[in-house]
């Protein structure tokens, strides 16, 4: 079966997912039935009905039948993944425990549980426990050995510029973003809200990497991956979620793609060797350089080695070797001196990347 990118497809997901081909999706986001084994109504102190969660794709005979549909989707995805591809599964304390433990079982490596802390909280109207106040999401590779993607700098961006954490403060999904039925009342007893999909997408993919979505409901993932250029596949049996899901994937628009890009890692960068700078004319063969406090000092060689009296190494082993150190940091290291002031060469390697970079179309060019 070709790719069905872009689509949401009505059905089994079991069953439709075994029509895909091996190892063709970059990420997975999957928001199972919970298994919450909800027995009677639950109403508010003022004797009105909460819309809970008591539809019958979330009911199971007892724990081993759940554990059977857990571990079968789950092996069916796991075929799907990419050998570097991650997985995110959300769910509550009724479920979440026993699908760590299948995912484990079927040799995915955990690296996150991610706690989704909500703002604001449905109260515990009987009075008997704490406040249900979060979900956990388990975020994993698809094995021990994966070259799994983390977009470390795009969520210290997001984050104010601090590392992210593990605890995500979010709101629950309200106001217009939560969609309904023709009385007004909510579509889905669960539906997630976008701002929780665009930190999973944008911590975990990259442009067009493709992403499933097994589960697919009223389409948050479906909607955030095609705003942020992701490519997307999404399974829903429930015809009513499906419809509401494709015609909210249609309405979303893609950002434009120098919005879509977020914070590169250093790591994705080009790597550029300190001899490309000396042979371009950027740090010039005799140029001299100093650490921060001028206390030491080199000659630049024209094969980009340095200079320091009798020793000579390259930008790191010189730097190590002057300060008796096991290693240094070249680039932040040493400094020339410009206008007066002092440049570390990490700032010549940043603008040496934007003149390789390609000229960009204006915006009226095709």
């Amino acid at each position: 079966m070709e790719l069905p990118l872009d689509q949401i497809l009505v059905g089994d997901c079991i069953e439709l997912m075994r029509l895909l081909p091996t190892a063709s999706v970059d990420c997975v986001f999957a928001d199972p039935p919970y298994n919450l084994q909800l027995r009677g109504e639950l109403r508010r102190p003022d004797d009105s009905l909460v819309d809970g969660v008591d539809d019958d794709w979330d009911k199971f005979g007892d724990f081993a039948e759940y554990d059977r549909f857990t571990r079968d989707w789950l092996a069916e995805v796991r075929r799907l993944m990419r050998k570097d591809a991650t997985i995110w599964v959300i769910g509550s304390y009724h479920n979440i425990f026993r699908i760590g433990t299948i995912l484990q079982d079927l040799g995915f490596w955990i690296l996150n549980d991610v706690v989704w802390r909500k703002s604001n909280p449905m109260p515990n109207f009987r009075g008997r426990r704490f406040t249900n106040a979060h979900e956990t999401m388990i975020w994993a590779a698809r094995g021990k050995e994966s070259r799994y993607r983390f977009n470390y700098a795009a969520m210290k961006a997001l984050n104010d510029d601090v590392q992210m954490r593990s605890d995500w403060l979010l709101p629950l999904c309200t106001g217009q973003e939560r969609l309904r039925n023709q009385h007004g009342l909510k579509l889905h007893p669960t539906q997630k809200p976008e701002s929780l999909l665009h930190r999973v997408l944008l911590a975990s993919t990259g442009i067009e990497d493709i992403v499933l979505d097994p589960f697919t409901g009223t389409g948050t993932t479906a909607a955030m991956a095609k705003r942020l250029r992701r490519r997307f596949i999404g399974i829903e049996r429930h015809p009513a979620y499906a419809e509401a899901a494709i015609g909210r994937f249609r309405r979303e628009r893609p950002l434009p793609m120098e919005g879509a890009t977020a914070s590169p890692a250093k790591r994705d960068a080009p790597r550029i060797p300190f001899g490309s700078l000396v042979e371009r004319g950027l740090v010039p063969a005799g140029t001299r350089l100093v650490d921060k406090q001028r206390r030491l000092a080199a000659t630049v060689s024209p094969d980009g080695s340095l200079v320091s009296g009798a020793r000579r190494g390259s930008i790191h082993q010189l730097g190590a070797a002057l300060t008796n150190a096991p290693s240094c940091n070249g680039w932040t290291f040493w400094h020339l001196e410009r206008e007066g002031a002092l440049i570390a060469l990490d700032v010549v390697r940043v603008e040496s990347l934007a003149e390789l970079q390609p000229p960009q179309p204006d915006a009226g060019e095709p």
